[in-house]
């Protein structure tokens, strides 16, 4: 009997070491978890600020985007308005010389026919 005895001491032994093993590996296991919680906890708060900046950056750019686009819309009107204006100057430029022409002609001494 004495050798079932020690044959039961060494498997209840053996079996001690195994549950103290698991619960080693269970310990480690909890503190990678706890590890992966926290840095899945910052990864979110990141990603939280990150979303709100981007947020904010995306309403300033469509508030740029549409600025400049009005000033793109009143340069062109502009730049068409100060060509119709030259176009127009020249026009009556044209036409003043033409008349300024026209009144030197009449108003010059008439030549004596013999």
């Amino acid at each position: 009997m004495t050798q079932q005895a020690a044959a039961l001491q060494t498997y209840n032994n053996e079996l001690v070491k195994c549950i103290e093993d698991l619960c080693s590996k269970r310990e480690e296991l909890n503190r990678q978890i706890r590890q992966e919680e926290d840095e899945k906890e910052r990864l979110q708060h990141d990603i939280r600020v990150l979303t709100e900046t981007l947020s904010r950056v995306n309403e300033s750019l469509a508030q740029r985007l549409a600025t400049r686009a009005n000033l793109d819309r009143t340069i062109a009107e502009t730049e068409a308005a100060y060509t119709k204006i030259l176009e127009s100057s020249q026009s009556l430029l044209s036409v003043l010389k033409q008349e300024a022409g026209n009144l030197s002609k009449a108003t010059e001494p008439r030549k004596k026919e013999h």
